[in-house]
């Protein structure tokens, strides 16, 4: 495991991930077939390789400006509710740098943390449920996997209502399941920048 400590969303995180599939964009990954969501994810990562401009160095919409303005009092909310100090990571990799992923925080030593601020039709089921939408699954599982934490409190957040926080432990399937697409993404990804640099 290597960790990168630039900031989130800095230019030098960009750097630090260029190329490298990671745990926000692993459902195109594991997405089936050969379909547009997971092709246009390789091209975006095969343009970051070349140096080229590509849309992975998304900028945002209103969900994730409202996260980055939110996240913050969440993060304090969580720490202190539960008498921890969440610490801030920038991007994490296995040692080969295939494959990465940004927690919202570690904490301690074997969890880390999954802050989502959601729009309050979207955290009251949530809220109700007790449970993680299954679409995050995914990235939480890479995450417990890159970061090699065993367990992430997810934390679902909504102001004006209550902050929802679900422990979710490592799936070893699940793990692999996501070691192993991400191992074909990469290979595939690899052949086609060699194809792309040959021309």
């Amino acid at each position: 495991m290597i960790i990168y400590n630039s900031e989130q969303g800095s230019e030098q995180w960009f750097i630090d991930r260029n190329g490298i599939p990671t745990a926000s964009g692993v459902t195109k990954v594991l997405a089936k077939g050969k379909g547009k969501t997971k092709y246009t994810y390789m091209m975006e990562l095969l343009a970051d390789r070349l140096g080229l401009d590509s849309d992975s160095k998304f900028q945002g919409n209103a969900d994730t400006e409202r996260g980055h303005e939110h996240e913050p009092e969440a993060r304090t909310l969580y720490g202190f509710e539960n008498d921890v100090a969440p610490k801030l990571v920038g991007f994490i990799t296995d040692d080969n740098r295939t494959a990465g992923a940004s927690p919202d925080s570690l904490i301690g030593d074997s969890g880390l943390l999954e802050i989502k601020s959601k729009k309050a039709h979207i955290h009251l089921p949530i809220l109700l449920s007790g449970k993680v939408p299954t679409e995050h699954i995914p990235q939480v599982q890479m995450q417990l996997w890159i970061a090699e934490r065993e367990w992430c409190d997810f934390v679902s957040y909504c102001p004006g209502l209550k902050l929802e926080t679900i422990r979710v432990y490592r799936d070893e399937v699940k793990i692999k399941e996501i070691a192993k697409a991400v191992d074909e993404f990469n290979n595939e990804l690899n052949e086609l920048e060699q194809k792309i640099r040959s021309m």
